[in-house]
């Protein structure tokens, strides 16, 4: 009983997609119905009454498609066109020497930046990804001991688009700051390059240790201080003062 909804379900070019599933959901969400498409992506369905509904269908390597139907006294032919998605691999090479460079993380965004998928580089540098949307994305691409990359690609509608990232190296400059002490924690440490510009600054851990990474080959002078000196005024009476405590800061804190 009810009123007949039946079509295609078709992909690139019109092909049949057999295995479709397709379901008939009510406005507020309650499953009606559930088909599978015939080799020829044919489907049939039941509608229970007049009215409006949601038509799902969804297969394997394609985007899930829903659309608003509406069903009158006579049957409903509804033909689904579902859009196929497709595959991203490339390879990271180190610029200069083409070697591979293993344990990258590859990042896609849309257009919106939004995350699509991630993934880390195998032993040749190697990464894909299936079940892409076609359409512009941005690939970024990040290792140690490099400089990010970021390469906008165009993922084609159909197959599997490649691309090659190369990336170049960016120094690494770490150590400790010590006193007499020790190792000296909350100090600062600041790197100027040769013009005299500051290229950054960090502040030491408990371990007195700081690093500086992305950095171009060259001259560099690095300087590091402890907190400024602060002086407050008091005035001691009798019995003396308690709790006269000092909060040392670097400037901007």
């Amino acid at each position: 009983t009810g009123t007949p909804v039946g079509g295609h379900v078709r992909g690139a070019e019109s092909a049949p997609v057999p295995q479709a599933a397709v379901t008939l959901i009510s406005l507020t969400g309650r499953q009606l119905g559930r088909a599978v498409a015939q080799a020829d992506g044919s489907y049939a369905l039941s509608a229970p009454g007049t009215g409006s509904y949601v038509l799902i269908a969804s297969a394997d390597g394609y985007q899930p498609q829903a659309s608003t139907v509406v069903v009158g006294e006579e049957p409903l032919t509804y033909d689904i066109l579902l859009s196929g998605t497709s595959g991203l691999t490339g390879v990271v090479r180190a610029a200069g020497s083409a070697l591979p460079v293993r344990d990258a993380m590859v990042v896609v965004t849309d257009v919106r930046g939004d995350l699509l998928a991630s993934a880390v580089t195998g032993e040749q540098g190697e990464f894909g990804f299936t079940d892409l949307v076609p359409g512009p994305v941005t690939v970024a691409v990040n290792a140690l001991g490099y400089r990010p990359r970021a390469l906008p690609v165009e993922v084609a509608a159909t197959g599997v688009t490649r691309v090659e990232a190369e990336l170049d190296t960016g120094a690494l400059l770490r150590g400790v700051v010590r006193a007499p002490h020790g190792p000296l924690a909350d100090a600062r440490v600041t790197l100027v390059d040769q013009a005299g510009n500051v290229v950054g600054t960090a502040t030491t851990g408990t371990d007195g240790a700081y690093a500086f990474t992305d950095l171009d080959a060259g001259d560099y002078t690095v300087i590091a201080t402890g907190y400024p000196p602060v002086a407050t005024a008091l005035t001691v009476s009798g019995t003396g003062a308690d709790g006269h405590d000092i909060e040392l800061a670097h400037p901007g804190e």
